[in-house]
């Protein structure tokens, strides 16, 4: 027997084995720790009122963050035209 093989493994080497089992535990144990980030997200979200607008109804006041860092509130562009243009952060599910 060949010192390098591992025997019913065939070509693979002891290396290979070890890379392969690494390799899937790095799997599971990514799997694991994102399901328990999504279910620790779920589980302490705020439960916010939401507010259905229909065509011609005023928006309630808001804030968000600009790209620029500034932050906007809606009742201070009173008046004037507001777009909302959002773009999703690089890598983000949304």
């Amino acid at each position: 027997m060949d010192a390098g093989r591992v025997p019913g493994w065939g070509a693979l080497t002891r290396m290979t084995r070890i890379h392969r089992m690494l390799s899937r535990l790095r799997t599971v144990l990514t799997t694991v720790a994102a399901t328990i980030v999504g279910v620790v997200n779920v589980s302490t979200r705020r439960m916010e009122s939401t507010v259905e607008l229909k065509p011609g109804d005023l928006a309630p006041d808001f804030t968000l963050p600009g790209s620029d860092g500034r932050t906007y509130r809606l009742s201070e562009l009173e008046g004037r035209a507001v777009v909302i243009a959002w773009f999703p952060k690089a890598f983000t599910g949304g």
